[in-house]
């Protein structure tokens, strides 16, 4: 006799799933518990988890919006699954960085900026105006208008009233905090005439529209040289204001080079720029803090409002630890409903690891781990149940002593009646899951299968790649390797850096580590690059466009075209998508796009080309037995057994060497992830000896199992003669360690300070910091 099966509805049913490599899985996922997802990087974790139960869940919700909302917002296509039952609203948690938005702080994207508005509404003196005359993103306005009265008057009749706006943004800024001061000739070479490529920002070509206003305008000679321009048609060339013009039969808007490109590129968040767009404004604008208002954002009456002393800007700027102070000593029960919300989502903070943050800190400027933190603490407070919220390594950028309080933040969503989805490599984590789904056995191909299902305990003592490697630890070294040289680093005081001198030894692996926000990256990333020979290698996105992949990143695919063009007497253009020998249906991308309204698109495989992106006759030539589309399928592992000669060679070595053995050469690269991109960054910087190579959490994204390939690889990098220096939390990668500096002892303002520089034997012996309390506890002793 069998054991009754459980409630249908108590689980989340997947049948058949097939997205990217997942191979028909069919799994069910227990609701309002906690489940975690193992696996390599490429097993398929995300695959399940958010390409098919959370976009799916999505796709049904934007089914119940009106037409002309799912137009705004787009409709996604369904995922390759045959059934999903039993779903409910879920919520995406990733670690995407967030939208480079200069408006954006901590606080305005938690709402707890929204909330100080309105204590300082209701507490501060002298009373300026409602919350708005806090908020740094509304103007003050006023003037009157015409207003239809619908009582006391006839029926369409319309008075004249006055209105008047009391926002709180500093208009000499307009609420971005601070101003730039242009450098002229960084922008217009004053010798040449329009025409002749007198402007040098970019995307100002001579021959394209942008100049042809300027320079077709009227208002002076295109073919005269700037510097001869007169003083009112040199005012009118670089400041006029907006006034139509007529060019080629077309009314178009005419407006000054300084303030058009103040709008198109200064206004712009920084961080969201495209790289040489980014590198034009570091060179041709100083940004400095707007005197008006001192960097605050906030105009006169804003900020002359206090309560106890303090404005709104100064709650903004503190560290939230010592804002969640403050709040506790307002005590007026007009307030305390707010003051409850204030004090409950600051603690958050806290909890979560946090608390080194403050109020005012531009939103882009977060790491992907301390965006989706915070992403988090928008849920926390929600009243929301039932809900199922899907995690991407939400522990990527904590230390150790930080993960269990993730543990619990996790367990606190579970226990609100919710579904928690998790994909995490942690074995911290893992121990609290109470259900554990572990794809596998490899990755890409070679995985997208189910290998365990059930708790922890079975997870041990499984045969799978997870099992085995759960309670896995790296040792300390008996002997480590000596120094060859330093680089000095003298008096660093970015950010919460305290004066910090330290000695990054060469020949050697350093890893530097201490508690999120204790100083780390300003300390490297801040003072490193300024030594030469240093190869930063980051998770920042890669830029490109759809039609990038790591073929073409790498310059794979430079070296294939030249081959196919060898062995079949035709040019290397013909074998690129992008270029001759492109689909016309498609042209190139393997898909047809067809827009349905704003914003919203279907993609359907090309039938013309099959998805291959290539023209037919393009297919017909081959090497070696395969055409251009299955060589552009194959996985790195299977391309650097199949290309055996040529410049290739060495790129594909290096992609199997940091792990990327299983991406695809023709895969999309906004597919990867973050240690994805990091690795692939490193693979091409590899071919470089006697560098110092500045590593960022490399872990992130890998499994326990592939963390000995990572050391592996980072030794086999020393070894060459390189310097390796890795900002990391993970244990394994400390205990491998030769040298360790750990900084804090804390976060923020109570970190900033090296509080150890030695072996890693000596950090566990001493026990002096949290690091080496946690690494003691890692390794046993």
């Amino acid at each position: 006799m069998t054991d009754a099966p459980a409630d249908t509805h108590d689980v989340i049913r997947v049948r058949g799933a097939r997205e990217n490599n997942l191979k028909n899985v069919d799994v069910d996922v227990p609701k309002r518990r906690l489940t975690v997802f193992t696996g390599v990087s490429g097993s398929g974790k995300s695959s399940l988890v958010f390409g098919t139960i959370a976009a799916e869940s999505q796709r049904l919700i934007n089914d119940t919006y009106p037409t002309f909302v799912q137009q705004f917002m787009g409709q996604p296509s369904r995922p390759e699954v045959d059934a999903l039952e039993n779903l409910s609203a879920t919520i995406r948690v990733d670690q995407e960085r967030m939208a480079p938005n200069a408006r954006s702080t901590v606080g305005t994207a938690t709402d707890v900026h929204a909330m100080l508005r309105v204590l300082f509404s209701r507490l501060g003196q002298p009373h300026v105006g409602s919350s708005q005359a806090f908020s740094f993103n509304v103007p003050s306005l006023a003037g009157a208008g015409a207003v239809e009265i619908k009582t006391g008057a006839r029926k369409g009749q319309k008075e004249r009233r006055s209105f008047e706006i009391t926002g709180g943004m500093c208009p000499d800024c307009e609420g971005l905090g601070q101003v730039s001061d242009i450098d002229i000739a960084q922008i217009v070479d004053e010798s040449l005439s329009l025409n002749d490529g007198a402007i040098l920002v970019p995307g100002y070509t001579a021959d394209g529209w942008m100049v042809r206003i300027f320079a077709e305008s009227g208002f002076f000679d295109g073919d005269t040289p700037v510097r001869d321009f007169s003083p009112e048609q040199r005012r009118i060339f670089l400041y006029g204001e907006q006034q139509k013009v007529r060019l080629a039969s077309t009314n178009m808007t005419y407006e000054g080079l300084v303030p058009k490109i103040t709008k198109s590129m200064l206004q712009k968040d920084r961080d969201g720029l495209q790289p040489h767009i980014r590198a034009f404004v570091d060179r041709a604008v100083t940004f400095v803090a707007c005197p008006a208002c001192e960097g605050t954002r906030l105009n006169e009456g804003a900020r002359s409002s206090r309560i106890d002393g303090v404005n709104i800007a100064d709650a903004a700027a503190m560290q939230i630890t010592d804002l969640a102070v403050w709040v506790r000593t307002i005590d007026d029960p007009s307030v305390a409903p707010i003051v409850a919300g204030l004090r409950d989502t600051l603690d958050a903070f806290v909890h979560i690891g946090l608390g080194y943050l403050s109020l005012d800190r531009a939103s882009g400027t977060l790491s992907g781990g301390e965006a989706q933190r915070t992403k988090m603490i928008r849920h926390l407070g929600s009243s929301l149940t039932d809900i199922t919220y899907v995690f991407d390594e939400p522990t990527a950028g904590l230390h150790p002593h930080d993960i269990q309080r993730m543990n619990d933040t996790l367990r606190q969503l579970r226990d609100k009646g919710n579904t928690v989805l998790v994909v995490e490599h942690k074995p911290e984590v893992i121990e609290i899951a109470d259900h554990v789904v572990d794809l596998g056995p490899r990755a890409g191909r070679d995985g997208g299968t189910i290998q365990y299902e059930g708790d922890v305990g079975g997870l041990r003592t499984s045969d799978t790649l997870t099992g085995r490697f759960l309670d896995h630890r790296a040792q300390l070294k008996p002997a480590v390797r000596p120094r060859t040289g330093i680089l000095p680093i003298r008096g660093a005081s970015q950010h919460n850096l305290k004066n910090v001198d330290v000695d990054i030894p060469l020949g050697v692996l350093t890893v530097v580590t201490g508690v999120a926000g204790s100083g780390k990256s300003s300390l490297i990333h801040g003072n490193l690059p300024a030594f030469d020979d240093v190869v930063v290698v980051d998770q920042s996105p890669i830029k490109g466009s759809r039609r990038s992949s790591p073929a073409t990143y790498t310059g794979i695919l430079d070296a294939v075209r030249a081959a196919f063009a060898k062995a079949n007497g035709v040019k290397p253009a013909l074998f690129s998508a992008n270029s001759e020998g492109g689909c016309i249906a498609c042209t190139g991308l393997g898909v047809i796009v067809t827009q349905l309204g704003f914003q919203s698109t279907v993609e359907t495989v090309c039938e013309l080309c099959g998805g291959s992106g290539f023209a037919d006759e393009v297919l017909e030539y081959t090497l070696d037995g395969k055409n251009i589309a299955e060589v552009l399928q194959m996985s790195v592992s299977e391309a650097s057994t199949f290309l055996t000669r040529g410049p290739a060679v060495a790129v594909l070595g290096r992609l199997v060497d940091v792990g990327l053995g299983y991406i695809t050469l023709g895969q999309s690269l906004n597919t990867l992830s973050g240690g994805e991109r990091q690795r692939l960054k490193l693979a091409i910087s590899m071919a470089k000896k006697g560098a110092v190579y500045v590593l960022d959490e490399p872990t992130t994204g890998l499994h326990l199992a592939d963390v000995d390939i990572l050391l592996a690889l980072l030794d086999s990098l020393v070894d060459a003669g390189n310097t390796v220096v890795v900002i990391e939390h993970h244990q394994a990668v400390m205990a491998h360690a030769d040298w360790i500096i750990d900084i804090g002892p804390g976060a923020g303002r109570d970190g900033g300070t090296i509080v150890f520089e030695g072996a890693p034997t000596d950090l566990v012996a001493a026990r002096s910091t949290l690091t080496g309390e946690h690494l003691a506890l890692y390794v046993g002793a």
